[in-house]
């Protein structure tokens, strides 16, 4: 039997924001594709804005003052607030990733901001 459950806006702004609120003062660490930890955000205590439409974005994160290793960014997780449950791993780039940045370049000891972190709660399979 096919799978097609559909989720309404306030379906999908309930899940979005359940889980929005797990990532308050947590952790965003962002790594190559290897998995090599590049930099380390933090979220504020209100890490998301409320979901419109299932979809989440992020209100200001802390920039990393000095970047850990030196590589290319392609994966970010994002941790509650004990640093080690890990939540969600999402895509990194410059445009058409869940995390933008204005370079994956990332070079040990540099500083790190986040240009925009969305997410959208799939509402249909």
């Amino acid at each position: 039997m096919a799978q097609n459950l559909v989720l309404e806006d306030d379906a999908a702004n309930a899940e979005a924001d359940a889980l929005a609120a797990l990532c308050n003062n947590g952790y965003l660490r962002i790594t190559d594709s290897g998995d090599v930890v590049l930099a380390e955000l933090l979220f504020n205590s209100t890490a998301f804005a409320a979901a419109a439409a299932g979809v989440l974005t992020a209100n200001g994160i802390t920039a990393e003052d000095s970047a850990i290793s030196t590589g290319v960014a392609a994966k970010v997780k994002a941790y509650q607030s004990d640093g080690t449950t890990l939540l969600w791993t999402g895509t990194v780039g410059t445009s058409d990733s869940d995390l933008i940045l204005n370079s994956t370049s990332i070079s040990e000891g540099a500083t790190v901001s986040v240009t925009s972190l969305v997410h959208t709660v799939t509402k249909a399979p």
